[in-house]
């Protein structure tokens, strides 16, 4: 406070953190007694900040050509780093929420990593949990896979170029159906949030380095032979099952 200033010239912000180291309550006694009465800040769901990680369905030490050290590396920190990430970021946007002079500058900045990191939490976990099968694919998605592209074969042809092009560690591929369009195709996806709009992800690879370097060092093709050796059909086709149910 200046010395020309009054009680009356203080900003409440100025208040309130005087409030926060117990000045103000005895100097001005009227803050405290607004703050007392003042209704508590509720924090809403969006922003509660309590996402947990989804557990391993599979064994990593019985994947063919993917390292135990590999899944659990790549779960452990990339993974629920992200989700830790996420509930920080969601801290954050709830506390700029009660200050309404926040720089929508820095607020665009934290909705950026929000959009980020919830990307690269879904895109993770729909790969995990994606591992674990014998490679074979059946179901209602092959036969879809064959109408589209011709045939399964023709499709992972499309698939692997899809993901090579990302092989410089950058991003991800991933197989989708957008209900608005009808369309299946094979997307290429950068920084966990630049895929089409409203596709769902049926099949989803990491190409991002952290997800081969350890095994593989920058021989990309062959972490993903191995990737489409390790592929759960059975998960990919309820997602395709799923999906197809909103179809517009």
């Amino acid at each position: 406070m200046n010395d020309n200033d009054t009680p009356n010239d203080i900003s409440r912000r100025e208040a309130l953190g005087l409030l926060g180291t117990g000045v103000a309550a005895a100097a001005f006694p009227q803050f405290a007694a607004a703050e007392a009465t003042r209704p508590a800040f509720t924090l809403p769901p969006a922003f509660a900040g309590k996402h947990e990680p989804r557990p391993l369905l599979f064994d990593p030490a019985k994947l063919s050509g993917l390292s135990e050290k590999l899944i659990r590396s790549h779960w452990d920190n990339n993974y629920i780093g992200s989700v830790k990430a996420l509930n920080m970021i969601e801290g954050r946007l709830a506390a700029a929420m009660q200050d309404r002079d926040f720089p929508p500058l820095v607020y665009g900045g934290l909705k950026r990593e929000e959009t980020h990191r919830v990307g690269s939490v879904v895109l993770h976990e729909h790969y995990f949990g994606n591992l674990g099968g014998d490679g074979k694919s059946g179901g209602d998605i092959a036969a879809a896979l064959k109408s589209v592209y011709g045939s399964v074969e023709a499709w992972e042809a499309e698939f692997r170029r899809t993901a090579l092009s990302l092989a410089g560690g950058s991003g991800w591929c991933v197989l989708s159906l957008n209900p608005y369009t009808g369309d299946m195709r094979n997307q290429w996806m950068w920084d966990h949030m630049h895929g089409a709009i409203g596709g769902l992800p049926l099949l989803v690879l990491d190409m991002y380095e952290h997800s081969f370097h350890m095994d593989y060092g920058s021989a990309a093709a062959k972490y993903l032979d191995a990737f489409i050796a390790n592929v759960n059909w059975e998960v990919v086709d309820q997602r395709f099952q799923h999906a197809r149910r909103f179809a517009v």
